[in-house]
Parts: C-alpha cells; sequence; structure tokens
C-alpha cells in the first residue's frame, strides 16, 4: 500500500432509482428489515443491487480511492440486513429499543439462541473481488452494537447475548477473509455511546469476534450518522480502551467534531483510519482543507499508521456531493503523501 491510502467507512449513496431515499432519511436508521424502502420488485432487486455496487465501485475508482467498499448497496442499513439473517430472530414479532438519540425503534426481538445459519456477505465479497482490482474491504455490524439493537427475551443477561453475537460475527468474518477480503471492519458505534456497557462486556464481545481471525480487521467507532445525530461531544467517551484490542485498525471522526486528535496517542501502534469529511454538510471540502485536517493527526501517529477515510458512512448524502468530498479526500491526501 501506499502512503496515507484512501477509503470509505463502508456506505456511498444508494441511487434514487434502488431505494427510496426520502423515506430512509426520514427515519431513524432500521433495525428490522423495511423492504418497502426498496423500488425494485424483489425479483430483480438482487440483479439491480449489483449494478448499483458496479456504479459505487466505478465512482471510487474515478475518484482516486485506494481501498474500495461495496458502498453498502444491499442494506437499508449497516447493520439490520446481517442482525435479521440470524437464528433466535423473530422476525414476525419485533421488539423495540431505544436509539443512541433516545427514541424507541423497532428492533429484532431474541427468543432464542443467536446462531449464524449461512454466510450474509460471501456473495458481496466474491462479486467485489470480480469487479476491482484494488483492495477491497467489506463492514460487519459489530456483536455489541447488535446487542445494544435487540429486545432481549431468552438470555439471562446482555453480556451472553453479546457473545453469541460474536460467535457469529467471527463466522462471518472467516469467510469474508477466505472469499477474498482484504479488510474487513466492525462497526461498534454503540461503544461511544454507551461507554460503560462497553467496558463491562462489550470490549470482551469485540475480542472474542477477533479471536484467531487471520486477516486485517478494524473497528469503527463514531458518534452517529451527522444526518440523524446533529450535536457532537468534544471527544470520545470510549476510544483508549481499543489500545488492548486485538484489532489492528480504529476508524475514528475528526473532521465534525473538531477533535482534539492528541487522544490518537493512546493508540499508539494500531492503525487508524482517519475521518477527515465532515458529512454533517453538502459543501464539498477543498483539497488543502482535507491536507490540514490529515496534518493535525501526524503528531500523534505516524503517516504509516493512517488511512484517510470520511468521518462515517456516506449514504445520507447527495451522490454528486458524497463524489466530491470523495475526490478531495484522495486529492487531499495526496498534498500530504508529497510533502512527506
Amino acid at each position: 500500500m501506499i502512503l496515507l491510502p484512501t477509503s470509505l467507512v463502508g456506505s456511498y449513496p444508494q441511487p434514487d432509482w434502488l431505494i427510496d431515499r426520502k423515506k430512509l432519511a426520514g427515519r431513524f436508521p432500521p433495525r428490522v428489515r423495511v423492504n418497502e424502502l426498496w423500488r425494485v420488485e424483489p425479483e430483480w432487486l438482487e440483479q439491480a443491487q449489483d449494478d448499483a455496487t458496479l456504479l459505487a465501485l466505478r465512482d471510487q475508482e474515478r475518484a482516486g480511492l485506494d481501498i474500495v467498499t461495496d458502498g453498502e448497496m444491499r442494506r437499508e442499513s449497516y447493520s439490520n440486513r446481517f442482525a435479521t439473517a440470524l437464528d433466535g430472530v423473530d422476525l414476525d414479532n419485533h421488539g423495540e429499543a431505544l436509539d443512541r438519540s433516545g427514541h424507541p425503534n423497532p428492533v429484532p426481538r431474541i427468543t432464542g439462541k443467536i446462531k449464524r445459519r449461512h454466510s450474509v456477505q460471501v456473495r458481496d465479497v466474491k462479486f467485489m473481488r470480480a469487479n476491482t482490482d484494488r483492495p477491497i474491504k467489506i463492514t460487519v455490524p459489530g456483536p455489541f452494537t447488535m446487542s445494544q439493537q435487540a429486545q432481549n427475551d431468552f438470555y439471562e443477561s446482555e453480556a451472553e447475548m453479546a457473545l453469541d453475537y460474536a460467535a457469529a460475527v467471527k463466522e462471518e468474518i472467516n469467510d469474508l477473509f477466505e472469499a477474498g477480503a482484504d479488510f474487513v471492519q466492525i462497526d461498534e458505534p454503540y461503544m461511544q455511546a454507551r461507554p460503560e456497557k462497553a467496558r463491562e462486556y462489550g470490549l470482551d464481545a469485540l475480542n472474542a469476534a477477533l479471536d484467531g481471525v487471520k486477516g486485517k480487521t478494524a473497528v469503527h467507532i463514531c458518534f452517529g450518522y451527522a444526518a440523524i445525530i446533529h450535536e457532537r461531544p468534544e471527544g470520545y467517551s470510549f476510544l483508549p480502551e481499543l489500545s488492548d484490542c486485538c484489532v489492528q485498525q480504529v476508524s475514528i471522526e475528526t473532521a465534525q467534531s473538531n477533535l482534539d486528535t492528541s487522544v490518537l496517542e493512546t493508540l499508539r501502534g494500531k492503525t487508524v483510519i482517519l475521518g477527515v469529511i465532515d458529512l454533517s454538510t453538502n459543501e464539498v471540502e477543498t483539497p488543502e482543507t482535507v491536507a490540514q485536517r490529515i496534518r493535525r493527526a501526524l503528531p500523534h501517529v505516524d503517516a504509516d499508521k493512517i488511512i484517510v477515510a470520511p468521518d462515517c458512512g456516506m449514504k445520507y448524502l447527495p451522490r454528486e456531493v458524497a463524489f466530491g468530498k470523495m475526490k478531495a479526500m484522495a486529492d487531499g491526501a495526496a498534498i500530504v503523501r508529497a510533502e512527506l
């Protein structure tokens, strides 16, 4: 890999012909399946999602990204496609749980032991691998976050439930690497939202999901989608704890929150996926703005331990804005790369 490689966190805007973006933006991220969001009939949906994935791959390549993702074109949210494909979930009678914003949201209701019955995203990886020669990354929802996005009507404790989620995630990750993934990222935004529980059992679940995994792994910790969670805290409530985790890369956001990057000192030895694109605005950053955000981190992270990325997933942005920001990100990284 070159110095300061660039990548998405995971998602890219889905085309309007694929999904009803107004309905998507008008609600909290789905935790259960919401089939009415799709504009394409079920018998043609997989084909349409494949076509949208090709568009996402080509946009990333045109923008100059070094590591590409599938843009999560097949997902209504980052977590619900995997979480609703597991045994132990009652798909007909949903539960309810508070979102990180404090609002109730329909969630999977757990009525039995959580187990993975089949791979969920292996075809996604194989499709990417067949359609790009660049390194590829795929994301999976984290065991702690899924445990917070469920109604537990079976387990004696959330900790026990999180460990079974971890076993399912580990099986999926191993299959994703075998299918050709270069990087697998675990999304754990609820570690930031609920740090006490994350310290109590979330970190154990994350380590269990990664135990013995052979491949480059990342964990994404964020403050929530900017389109939905507008207020940003001054710093992370859960970050130094990841220094002892077996994950190799930690994805954080610094742009919208103007994060004090000195906190990155606590992650010495880890690769930092550095969020440098503000997703709360449709204004496209200049390459120099991006370069300056990268420079802010360099006193605290070795340059060969930085991957340049947006703050979070781009799915709620207009596509032309997302592409412009992505191009500015690649150009800004090139500026700093030349300086170094």
